[in-house]
């Protein structure tokens, strides 16, 4: 019963969560998802054993204080794939477009974008706190050989602790998310940090965007140029709690 409901408060948010990305917050137009998976499983099979699964106990972490980033912030822009079906698994995850993250994540978040400024560029956010049964859903549906690109459920991803983001840049000038050397969720070699290839320009904005979240404390995932981790992620425990129970 509990992912039946679910499920039926999926469909009904799908529209709303549509919408929600197509306010002041969003970047225009929208990216394209060029990149996509078919699950190893069907995905509301996914969904009912992950709402059913336990995410790992942990004791002696500090009290989570999860803050919305664009509350901060409202130049920071809003492209939520997981709220919608433009996403490598072409489902949705979330039934709100939102991005969330512990308070000095986001804070330092926050400053990044402040810094991009000076540069002709915005962040845009494309993931933060992401609920444990997500995490479990990408893990059990992307093929074993892809699974450099998704975080094991088990010990929880740096995701449900809310403090990793998924982010890129914006031009200040037109809204529009840049291009950089991959597209976000691909998984390939063009998504790596260090890929040699892509045009200078698109090297450049993906330097620039390392070197300014490091400076804040970030350290970027060895697989994924737009995946940021924050310095105290493994002090805060995983969580579970879907958007609209914030």
């Amino acid at each position: 019963m509990k992912t039946r409901v679910y499920s039926l408060i999926l469909a009904g948010a799908l529209c709303a969560a549509s919408l929600a990305g197509q306010t002041a917050n969003s970047a225009a137009p929208a990216s394209v998802q060029a990149f996509h998976i078919t699950p190893v499983h069907p995905v509301e099979e996914l969904r009912r054993e992950a709402l059913a699964a336990q995410p790992p106990h942990e004791e002696g972490k500090r009290k989570p204080n999860l803050v919305e980033l664009v509350k901060l912030d409202p130049t920071i822009k809003l492209d939520i794939r997981y709220a919608s079906t433009n996403n490598f698994m072409r489902t949705p995850f979330y039934t709100q477009a939102r991005a969330f993250m512990q308070r000095p994540a986001a804070e330092a978040v926050v400053r990044a974008n402040k810094k991009l400024k000076q540069y002709g560029y915005g962040l845009i956010i494309h993931d933060g706190y992401r609920p444990w049964y997500v995490t479990k859903m990408f893990w059990d549906g992307t093929p074993a050989d892809k699974h450099d690109f998704v975080a094991n459920p088990y010990p929880g991803s740096r995701h449900n602790r809310g403090c990793a983001v998924d982010l890129s840049l914006y031009d200040l000038k037109t809204g529009q998310e840049v291009q950089m050397p991959s597209g976000y969720d691909e998984m390939s070699e063009r998504s790596y940090p260090d890929y040699k290839g892509g045009t200078p320009t698109e090297t450049e904005r993906r330097e620039l965007l390392r070197r300014i979240m490091e400076s804040e404390g970030f350290s970027v995932e060895p697989h994924e140029w737009w995946h940021f981790d924050y310095k105290d992620w493994n002090e805060y425990p995983v969580m579970n709690v879907p958007f609209e129970k914030m």
